[in-house]
């Protein structure tokens, strides 16, 4: 006797501006047996906006219950169902609801597919001026400081173009804390409320960035920044040798583990590095 499996559908929804909305999505909210929504008052706003009326049962699943619905819908999916899954806006799983589920249905062999959609990572990186061939998304940011530190010196000599999400009120830190591990003068570019009326894209140096959030941002944000330059003896003067070594010590690493760390980045001799910070120190900087 063979057994078929349902079929798990994410769907992208817009980020901003409802006529987005990919043509395939309404048909799908329609004839879905269940629609799996991050936020149910949102879901309704959208189906009324694409005059649609979903006929399957609707449930929640946000962060909070993700847990614990995870298995509930795999049950439905092994039974036959065809489960859709929308988040706030965007793509699920992407920073959003939905990995938990995906795995679980991949390791079930239940067929997942989806609506492709808007998608704040790519308009972004898009819209920012910033090389494109290449990039990584690094999602949102640890709220503490130290933890913030710590992940953004992970990626201080990325190549790669980086996209991070952030929430408005956090900004101005997350901002100001790449100023210091990547440099002021690294480009970036901060895009606010893509897609909607007020959409704004900064672009500028991280530190004058940093100077104009310490202001006050409103909105959905994300922040787009230049990979590292290539390293080079040339390209790397002893000041910021130095500055380096001070951003890994203050976020807890030993001297002598931050200038072993600074020199690989740098594609430097260790001693080249120790003595910039001994010439510093001498000097008083």
């Amino acid at each position: 006797m063979t057994v078929t499996t349902g079929t798990l559908v994410l769907a992208g929804t817009p980020i901003g501006d409802i006529a987005d909305a990919p043509p395939r999505l309404a048909a799908e909210l329609a004839a879905a047996d269940v629609v799996a929504a991050e936020d149910t008052r949102r879901l309704r706003r959208l189906t009324q906006a694409l005059g649609v009326t979903p006929q399957g049962r609707v449930v929640s699943y946000f962060e909070g219950n993700e847990s614990a619905r995870t298995p509930e819908l795999v049950e439905e999916l092994l039974a036959g169902a065809r489960v859709l899954l929308v988040t706030d806006a965007g793509m699920p799983s992407v920073s959003d609801p939905g990995y938990r589920l995906v795995a679980a249905a991949v390791e079930r062999d239940v067929k997942v597919t989806a609506v492709p959609g808007p998608s704040a990572v790519l308009t972004a990186l898009a819209l920012s001026g910033l090389p494109v061939d290449r990039f990584c998304f690094e999602g949102f940011l640890p709220r503490k400081a130290g933890e913030r530190l710590s992940r953004l010196r992970e990626v201080a000599a990325e190549r790669r173009t980086l996209v991070y999400f952030e929430a408005p009120h956090r900004l101005d830190d997350t901002l100001a804390a790449m100023a210091e591990v990547f440099g002021t003068g690294r480009r970036a570019a901060v895009c606010r409320e893509l897609t909607k009326t007020y959409e704004e894209v900064r672009r500028g140096p991280l530190g004058d960035l940093a100077a104009w959030a310490a202001e006050g941002v409103r909105g959905e944000i994300t922040v787009v920044v230049e990979g590292a330059p290539e390293p080079g003896p040339e390209e790397t003067d002893a000041a910021e040798l130095v500055r380096r070594v001070r951003v890994r010590e203050e976020a807890g690493e030993r001297r002598k583990e931050a200038i072993a760390a600074v020199a690989a980045e740098a594609g430097l001799p260790k001693r080249q590095v120790f003595d910039a910070v001994v010439a510093a120190k001498n000097a008083g900087a």
